[in-house]
């Protein structure tokens, strides 16, 4: 985890019951439980860790609509609303700020296909637009690298992840919602084949209604109780710098590199070309799947076979009720960093923008990624468990949508009308 993300102190003692239980103390389930005790609905959430300990502290704290898929845009339009509104909302400083993210073209086939994306949103009256080479050396001064164009929407922006979920997660609290760290959920408990509560290591808690917003985990979750949903494993490596001069405040996306401003003064880069991709037995079982996303994007997997494999085969996939989970024996999911990439990044980096030629590296970090075969979420009911709502699968972009999406999970929870058209994150589209 980012050594700034904030350690909340939470109550140990188990509720006996409540209307929600949300497993995850991510971004989704946070923002969840937020939206829930705002309507004054019993809510517990439970983390096997500390919140935000995984994915949401290890992301690039980007916001944004620009490269989406044309039917995920709503939800993070619905998410730009939410996330101008937040510091209000929960009392506290979230390093929100709409400053812009711009993608850079090399390439006439990745200028292609960002026209192409312009094109697919034109209803939608997003504000992008495309840069000519003039453009973007105005906008991100200080460069020397030769772009055939580049792709920008002013509206997009960013947040500081260490700050953001702790923030929400103390609102909640002080809303009414129940939250206890250190406490993985082991089962789900039925009463004639509907939920009636969870079973966690420290005991039952009866429930109406659960909400499984558990990253990388929601899989092996799932997969104890027959259903299969299919994600598979990335990690990305990050760094920070510490705080140096540099270009601009909007983020930028080149083609083996991006960076943003972080708000202590240095920057948060990233090989933006590359992903570790480490086998599991999982790419075996359910590989196939993302045969067509391969074709496209093998080129930015870095695979290999390892250590990680026979730690993720020591975890086990089946396990009884009442018995130690893999979520107790993994608290928080702390990959290696790859440093080789992330030297690659600021090597990449320095050669566009020379000024981070001066940069010194204060932090490292990586974080596993779990990847649907569209990339976009699962935010749904299961039906073979009446009561089982998931969010999940966010690909890497969740924490721009995490507000909206735990917003539209919480309406699915309460039987109300969503916040946008749930359709696209169907669970049964697979």
């Amino acid at each position: 985890m980012t050594i700034t993300l904030e350690r909340l102190a939470t109550q140990d003692e188990l509720p006996s019951s409540a209307s929600v239980v949300v497993i995850g103390g991510g971004i989704a389930g946070v923002s969840a439980a937020l939206a829930l005790a705002e309507k004054n609905i019993s809510v517990v959430l439970l983390e096997k860790g500390h919140i935000a300990g995984e994915q949401s502290s290890r992301n690039l704290g980007w916001i944004r609509k620009t490269s989406r898929h044309p039917e995920d845009v709503p939800l993070a339009l619905a998410a730009d609303q939410l996330w101008s509104q937040m510091a209000e909302r929960v009392g506290s400083d979230v390093g929100y700020k709409q400053s812009g993210i711009m993608f850079l073209s090399q390439t006439d086939e990745l200028l292609g296909m960002h026209e192409s994306w312009l094109k697919s949103v034109e209803s939608l009256s997003l504000g992008s637009k495309m840069l000519s080479q003039k453009e973007i050396d105005k906008l991100v001064p200080g460069g020397v690298g030769q772009w055939k164009g580049g792709l920008y929407t002013p509206t997009d922006g960013k947040a500081e992840p260490h700050l953001a979920v702790p923030a929400m997660a103390k609102a909640a609290i002080q809303k009414g919602a129940t939250i206890v760290q250190h406490c993985a959920v082991r089962s789900l408990v039925t009463t004639a084949g509907k939920i009636s509560g969870v079973l966690t290591e420290k005991g039952e808690i009866r429930c109406e209604q659960v909400l499984l917003a558990g990253g990388a985990w929601s899989r092996r979750f799932l997969g104890n109780h027959g259903i299969s949903l299919p994600t598979l494993p990335l990690v990305c490596s990050v760094l920070r710098t510490a705080p140096m001069d540099g270009p601009t405040d909007i983020a930028v996306g080149g083609p083996d590199f991006s960076f943003r401003k972080h708000q202590g003064g240095g920057y948060i880069i990233t090989q933006r070309g590359k992903l570790d991709a480490p086998v599991t037995l999982d790419h075996l079982l359910i590989g196939h799947k993302y045969l067509e996303q391969l074709k496209h994007q093998r080129s930015f997997l870095k695979v290999s076979f390892g250590s990680t494999f026979f730690k993720d085969l020591a975890l086990g996939r089946k396990w009884q009720a009442g018995a130690v989970s893999p979520m107790e024996k993994v608290r928080v999911n702390n990959p290696p960093v790859n440093h080789g990439l992330n030297q690659d990044a600021l090597n990449n980096l320095s050669k566009a923008w020379p000024a981070f030629e001066r940069a010194t590296i204060e932090e490292a970090w990586a974080g596993v990624i779990d990847v649907t075969p569209d990339s976009n979420p699962v935010i749904d009911r299961i039906r073979s468990i009446p009561g089982l709502t998931i969010a999940t699968g966010f690909s890497g972009h969740g924490f721009g949508t995490g507000p909206a999406a735990g917003q539209l999970a919480a309406d699915i929870v309460m039987d109300v009308k969503p916040i946008i058209d749930p359709t696209p994150y169907k669970f049964d589209r697979f």
